[in-house]
């Protein structure tokens, strides 16, 4: 009997030795991704490699306001390494008639599409946004990516390099920030806000960093006389959405849609989109009261 329990022991401590010397999965090769996509991506925490595909080509309006990309015209894709593999999730902004090309083309190489719809209303031309998720090679995944987009007339060539200065930001960033509990960042003339959940966001299991669409976003775009348009969305529990589409009404926010994003999240999330146009700080004071709502962290 002592003798069997030893050669078990044995065993599992060869098996735990085994285990402790093999290899770590390699990371996965950015520099193919990069390649493949024909830009750099942002790292974010966790290891996060983000791309941003803005849709500088459009001309899109609404309410007379001429949308710049980064405030609703930016398609983004998120790679998260899982070993030397990845999953990615990313946003795409289309015109309705690259909706289906596109979608056709993710779908025929195993990409899933997670939500399709508005996030504006009234602007000329019309935008969909498509949500997509997919696993594997994180080359293989961007080439495919590569390919849908190529079915658009988003830019795909490397974005310019920055100037070495930029315009004088007309609007009070200092005061948006206190009114909103948070630090923006101005970015393309877009003054931006991201707003991670407290909560430990997961998808099948697998935890869901902010940077992969899970944060709540704010942007706000400067008109004229220290007025703005605003949109983003809010990432919302089922008990949030009631009181945060009061709170934006009560300021005069527009709410613009409300849906998912994603199909196995755990805790269940809304994704609620608003249009805002009015002087700044009524804007950001109307945003926090809708913030103040959930559980975010600031």
């Amino acid at each position: 009997m002592k003798s069997q329990l030893a050669l078990s022991l044995a065993i599992i401590v060869s098996a735990a030795g085994l285990a402790a010397s093999a290899p770590a999965a390699a990371a996965p090769d950015w520099q193919k991704v990069d390649a493949a996509l024909g830009r750099s991506g942002a790292e974010q925490p966790g290891g996060v490699h983000r791309y941003s595909f803005p849709r500088s080509d459009l001309n899109v309006s609404l309410d007379g306001v001429r949308i710049k990309p980064g405030l609703a015209l930016g398609s983004w894709l998120a790679f998260q390494p899982h070993g030397d593999e990845a999953v990615v999730m990313g946003d795409l902004v289309l015109l309705h008639e690259e909706v289906n090309p596109v979608l056709s083309r993710l779908l025929e190489s195993g990409l899933t599409i997670s939500a399709l719809h508005n996030h504006l209303l009234r602007s000329e031309p019309g935008t969909m946004y498509m949500h997509i998720h997919g696993h594997g090679d994180p080359a293989k995944l961007a080439a495919t990516l590569r390919a849908a987009l190529a079915l658009t007339g988003t830019p795909l060539a490397p974005p310019p390099k920055p100037g070495a200065s930029a315009p004088a930001f007309p609007l009070d960033v200092a005061a948006a920030d206190r009114a909103l509990g948070g630090a923006g960042k101005v970015n393309g003339g877009i003054l931006q806000y991201s707003f991670a959940r407290k909560e430990r966001v997961t998808d099948a299991g697998a935890e869901v960093p902010p940077s992969m669409g899970v944060a709540t976003a704010i942007n706000l775009q400067p008109t004229t006389g220290g007025r703005a348009v605003a949109t983003g969305d809010f990432v919302l529990t089922e008990s949030e959405v009631t009181p945060v589409i009061r709170a934006l009404r009560e300021s005069g926010i527009e709410v613009t849609a409300l849906h998912n994003h994603l199909a196995r999240e755990a805790p269940r999330l809304f994704f609620l989109h608003f249009w805002g146009n009015d002087e700044a700080g009524k804007l950001a004071a109307g945003l926090r009261a809708a913030l103040d709502k959930t559980n975010s962290a600031r």
